[in-house]
């Protein structure tokens, strides 16, 4: 039997935003059984159907077309202002989900205390996760990562190397994974959803 979706005070969206392995997949899940809402990896179908179309890798995104880019964005800004009882999970939904009411937007980010990203924490999860080798999760990490950015970076930001999408200010609740544990950054997140 269906589950009754759980409202929330004021929101009719989440979206969970991260660095490739850092637990965006695993708490939008997770969010997902628990408020009985839809759980969508909108950035996996996008990518995965322009990379098909265009035969390349899947680290490669910085060769995709900025259309394509802008053309997702678009459809992202329609989910997000008319969605409802949805988790939206992609790198720039939380980004794009700015000034549109009734979206809570969490980032999960895998940092030391620092402030420096666990990049060997991350390969090890998506090595864990994905059952691939070193080198291809390496790839995923910290080549595609790369890519993203600079192509964000112009599209977005003016290109701004300082930019990123899981800067603080985008977002209503930043979790970090390295300092919580999967059921802490689940706990902590329905608290601030406001669950009970």
């Amino acid at each position: 039997m269906k589950k009754e979706p759980v409202k929330l005070p004021n929101i009719r969206m989440i979206t969970v935003s991260g660095r490739i392995a850092s637990g965006s997949t695993t708490l939008g899940h997770k969010l997902a059984g628990i408020l009985g809402w839809r759980h969508v990896e909108g950035g996996e179908v996008f990518w995965e159907a322009v990379r098909t179309k265009m035969g390349l890798l899947e680290k490669d995104t910085n060769l995709r077309p900025d259309k394509e880019d802008e053309d997702f964005d678009k459809s992202l800004k329609q989910i997000l202002t008319g969605g409802k009882n949805l988790i939206l999970e992609t790198k720039l939904s939380g980004f794009n989900a700015q000034k549109i009411p009734g979206v809570f937007k969490i980032a999960v980010i895998c940092e030391d205390e620092m402030g420096h990203d666990k990049v060997d924490i991350r390969i090890d999860r998506l090595i864990n996760r994905e059952k691939i080798s070193i080198e291809r999760a390496k790839e995923e990490v910290i080549e595609r990562e790369k890519n993203d950015l600079e192509k964000w970076r112009r599209i977005y930001a003016e290109g701004d190397k300082n930019w990123v999408y899981w800067d603080k200010k985008y977002y209503d609740l930043v979790i970090n994974t390295y300092s919580h544990n999967q059921d802490e950054t689940l706990e902590y997140a329905l608290q601030r959803l406001g669950y009970s």
